[in-house]
């Protein structure tokens, strides 16, 4: 069987213990979570429980209908395969030498970043987007020394039927 990426956006009660029984359930079958974010959504008693993981279709299937079998579960949503939006958010630490200042924030605004502090001898840097947006701007800051990095994991929703 064939492992890709799949992203499942879930509905829980907020509730203690929920993100544990989740996670056990990928875990339990030996399968690595590849991210997992946790938010309230605008229901303070729901959250939403977005988790990206590499697993082949048919072990995903099975944790599918046995995440639908825990009791604080309201709604379980593959989104691989349909059509939805993603965003991921990067907080970066990188070396900020005089030398390389100006190239710092000619990258941060080719890609719409933003400094959000300054040290004498580093820049922090937060930038949205796609994983392939995030994948760029690292490539390019990585040589200039980063030292340090906080990533969100994905957050997703689906798209809403385009009108005709």
């Amino acid at each position: 069987m064939i492992e890709e990426k799949h992203v499942l956006s879930i509905l829980v009660e907020n509730q203690p213990g929920v993100l544990s029984r989740i996670s056990g359930l990928f875990g339990g079958r030996g399968y690595n979570i590849d991210s997992l974010c946790v938010a309230e959504t605008i229901e303070p008693h729901v959250s939403r429980v977005t988790i990206v993981a590499t697993a082949n279709s048919v072990i995903l299937e099975q944790i599918i209908k046995q995440l639908h079998k825990l009791i604080n579960i309201i709604k379980v949503v593959e989104l691989t395969g349909t059509e939805f939006v993603q965003r991921e958010m990067a907080i970066i630490k990188v070396n900020a030498k005089p030398e390389h200042r100006a190239e710092i924030l000619r990258i941060v605004d080719i890609f719409r970043a933003k400094i959000i502090d300054v040290g004498l001898e580093h820049y922090t840097i937060e930038i949205t987007g796609d994983e392939d947006k995030l994948s760029a701007i690292l490539s390019l800051l990585k040589p200039l020394g980063i030292k340090e990095i906080a990533k969100t994991g994905i957050i997703a929703l689906s798209r809403e039927p385009k009108a005709v």
